[in-house]
């Protein structure tokens, strides 16, 4: 029973924490900037004209920054698409980093993009591929008909997880490989600034180790489920 009780501590500070952190900093540096001469979104429109990448659109969501290869589009929240501040510029650079992975053709984000269109499907799959192992042995009945099932179930939601483990470095690059020296580059950072848009970008970083591993302790949730 402590041994669970810790455990369940453990994965709490290891998942939720860099989630904290992550609103944490991303609010430290969420003021509004006067100095600064356009909002996330009019930076992240001048970059792609920057680099030539006009094609691609600049649009405002309520599910999330991110961009979209499918569509070619850099969506931003409307806290980042209309405001002026640090997290705002350094987060549409970030996604105008993906964009110019795309554009490159960068082949993890590919791999990426082919592993999620995958991952949205199997994840569903494998649940009820879970439940369906009891009635699985009890029609065959032999326990053997319930293992390859589990191990079929098993099988696709591990999909999910290496999406994330995958989707780490995808991330890591956009950031720190070309959203970074776009911004250093260009001179639309001070150097105090720079340190904050490094701290912002590692803790957007760290959200996506944490879903790696509430990933796979939802799988180890549905082993240790299995062997009651």
């Amino acid at each position: 029973m402590i041994r669970l009780v810790l455990l369940v501590l453990l994965a709490a500070v290891v998942i939720v924490g860099p989630q904290l952190w992550t609103r944490r900093v991303f609010a430290r540096h969420s003021a509004p900037r006067l100095d600064y001469p356009g909002t996330g979104g009019e930076l992240a429109r001048h970059l792609l004209n920057r680099f030539n990448m006009q094609h691609i659109t600049v649009e405002p969501t309520e599910l999330g920054d991110h961009y979209d290869p499918v569509t070619k589009a850099v969506r931003l929240t409307p806290d980042i698409f209309g405001g002026k501040s640090l997290t705002a510029i350094t987060v549409a650079a970030h996604e105008v980093g993906h964009a110019m992975q795309d554009h490159m053709g960068y082949q993890p984000l590919a791999e990426r993009t082919r592993l999620v269109r995958i991952a949205q499907g199997a994840e569903k799959v494998g649940v009820i591929i879970m439940m369906g192992i009891p009635i699985a042995a009890a029609v065959a009945r032999t326990p053997v008909a319930g293992v390859v099932v589990m191990v079929a179930g098993l099988a696709t939601m591990g999909i999910s997880t290496l999406v994330h483990l995958v989707t780490l470095p995808v991330e890591w690059d956009a950031s720190f490989r070309r959203a970074l020296p776009v911004l250093r580059q260009g001179s639309y950072l001070s150097p105090e600034d720079e340190q904050g848009a490094r701290r912002i970008l590692t803790a957007a970083a760290l959200t996506y180790v944490a879903a790696s591993l509430a990933s796979l302790l939802n799988l180890w949730r549905w082993l240790a489920f299995l062997r009651r």
